[in-house]
């Protein structure tokens, strides 16, 4: 086979037949086989699926997830389902265009020397808070990991079959995709591309979402908020060390009463504040270790189509 794509699917009833259509079009000469993930839709997601399977059986293929595992995990099981030469994963709500999907394997096919391709959001059709919010945390995210992860390098890429093989070998349960693409280290190449309007449906992928999963990949890839709040610790031990000593000579040497309740107030707010802010750090990363050290399953199979035929 030559090409798997890989689409993770959540609630997107509206989108999949448009998006099936679009990908036949788009590689009318090239033998591919789509694997869709059901990560635990509550829709009518599935059951399109299951119907587009039956009159599709020689390229689909579906997995579906006993719940949502989140798209972390779907495309992780979509990767481990992945036997092509070339992998490819793509959203399933149209924003990413399927006509790219024919340059990034064209470019693969005369560029031995690269081993993936990635699309690039160039940020156009986004309003300038957004923008300047998502080029921070890529900004943040290569200097707290000290990867080199290239602003708006999206999940939307092309890679040969030994990088899906190293990709799914990091079997971590707290898996963070764009970290994890510049980790393995292959050498990547990057076309730039607008994201589209939405076909149907809203995305799932809202403002909390996106503070929580920045967070996370931070956490996941970095010790540096560790190192900061043992830095900071050292820095307000010593002021308040400095401190103690000039109330202590003020007192003795020159017999001042020195009341500041509400400077002393202040200051212990100040430190209390920071000591929940460290021992908040702290607790993540003991969560994270938590639940990683459990060794459950990345992923929960409810059921599966199309994968009796060996024809990935």
């Amino acid at each position: 086979m030559k090409l798997n794509i890989v689409i993770p699917i959540y609630n997107e009833e509206g989108n999949i037949k448009d998006l099936f259509k679009e990908l036949d079009n788009s590689l009318k000469n090239v033998k591919y086989t789509i694997i869709f993930v059901d990560d635990g839709s509550t829709d009518n997601s599935f059951q399109i699926l299951k119907d587009l399977y039956n009159e599709n059986k020689n390229s689909i293929k579906v997995i579906s997830f006993s719940r949502n595992f989140g798209k972390e995990s779907a495309m992780y099981a979509g990767l481990k389902a992945a036997a092509a030469e070339y992998t490819c994963i793509i959203d399933a709500d149209l924003q990413q265009n399927p006509k790219h999907i024919m340059e990034m394997l064209n470019f693969l096919e005369d560029n031995e020397e690269f081993d993936e391709v990635a699309m690039v959001n160039n940020y156009g059709n986004e309003k300038r808070s957004q923008r300047f919010m998502k080029r921070a945390f890529y900004r943040i995210m290569s200097k707290a990991s000290g990867q080199n992860t290239v602003i708006g390098a999206s999940d939307f890429r092309m890679m040969r079959h030994g990088v899906v093989e190293a990709l799914v070998s990091m079997q971590e349960i707290n898996r963070f995709s764009k970290g994890l693409f510049a980790w393995v280290g292959f050498n990547t190449y990057y076309i730039d591309y607008s994201v589209e309007k939405r076909h149907s449906g809203t995305s799932k992928f809202k403002l909390r979402k996106q503070i929580s999963y920045a967070k996370d990949g931070i956490l996941s890839f970095s010790t540096k908020p560790l190192k900061i709040a043992t830095i900071l610790g050292t820095i307000i031990s010593t002021i308040s060390f400095i401190y103690l000593l000039e109330i202590l000579f003020q007192t003795i040497i020159f017999g001042k009463d020195l009341p500041g309740y509400a400077s002393m107030m202040s200051v212990i707010l100040l430190l209390g504040g920071i000591q929940l802010l460290v021992l908040g750090i702290i607790g993540e990363y003991i969560a994270k270790s938590y639940l990683e050290v459990k060794k459950r399953p990345i992923f929960i199979t409810k059921k599966k189509l199309g994968f009796d035929e060996d024809i990935l």
